[in-house]
């Protein structure tokens, strides 16, 4: 099962992506995600939610072999789809989400990170948004609630990586620890909250969404309408052929 979710007994929902090899999800695996957080909204037992995730690295992003292997635009409308539903259903999610960070976190996994409340990471975590490389645009949003402006930037352009201590710096991540601690810090973490009253944590969340300066699912949306630009004149095709090793942009 690519998503699971489970309610401990002190509140705290833990919801893990497993999708091997490399957490790439696909278009149902989006949906997954953002009816996972969707479920932990509308239960009010759930005080707090640890978004986590099984394997090498926390999530790849999209699924590019399914997209380039389907007909059509069908996969990569609903990856788009997907993805909106995923990172808003974070975003929107009445209690907050600790994300905890393993590994790679990329592309989509910026998404749902940058959307989250607090992230913790263990030391061998990194982040990127290599999106440009796959002739596609989106997730600077998100990767803006992690860096500065300047270093985003770079970070786009170049589809460099940066390394979760770098991150500790900024504020956007909470603390690093070793791999084999990282579910405990997150719940750690996570635990501090649960203790809190409930309604009164439900009230703080929407009213910090409420005072956030940039609407983070407008903004992505922005960003996405630039990719089906660029799907449109072909480029998008040949970059992701490329990296899945297919032909769809010669009609094979």
């Amino acid at each position: 099962m690519t998503v699971t979710s489970e309610l401990r007994p002190d509140g705290i929902r833990v919801v893990t992506m497993n999708a091997p090899p490399v957490n790439a999800l696909t278009v149902q695996g989006w949906f997954d995600v953002a009816a996972a957080l969707d479920e932990a909204s509308a239960d009010m037992a759930t005080k707090v939610v640890v978004l986590r995730a099984e394997g090498k690295g926390f999530n790849a992003g999209v699924d590019i072999k399914e997209m380039q292997n389907t007909t059509g635009f069908d996969a990569l409308l609903g990856a788009n789809k997907g993805c909106f539903a995923a990172f808003k259903a974070v975003y929107e999610c009445s209690v907050p989400v600790v994300a905890a960070v393993n590994g790679f976190c990329v592309g989509g996994g910026v998404g749902l990170v940058g959307n989250a409340d607090i992230v913790v990471a263990s030391d061998d975590a990194f982040f990127g948004v290599p999106e440009v490389n796959q002739g596609a645009l989106g997730a600077a949003t998100h990767m803006a609630r992690l860096v500065p402006q300047h270093m985003m930037r770079t970070l786009y352009f170049t589809a460099r990586t940066i390394p979760a201590k770098d991150l500790v710096q900024f504020g956007s991540v909470l603390e690093v620890v070793p791999r084999e601690d990282l579910l405990d810090a997150a719940l750690k973490v996570a635990g501090e909250i649960a203790a809190k009253n409930t309604k009164v944590i439900r009230a703080a969340k929407e009213a910090l969404n409420g005072i956030d300066p940039i609407d983070v699912n407008k903004s992505y949306r922005w960003e996405q309408g630039f990719t089906f630009e660029l799907n449109l004149m072909g480029v998008s095709d040949e970059l992701r052929d490329d990296f899945a090793g297919t032909e769809k942009a010669k009609g094979a």
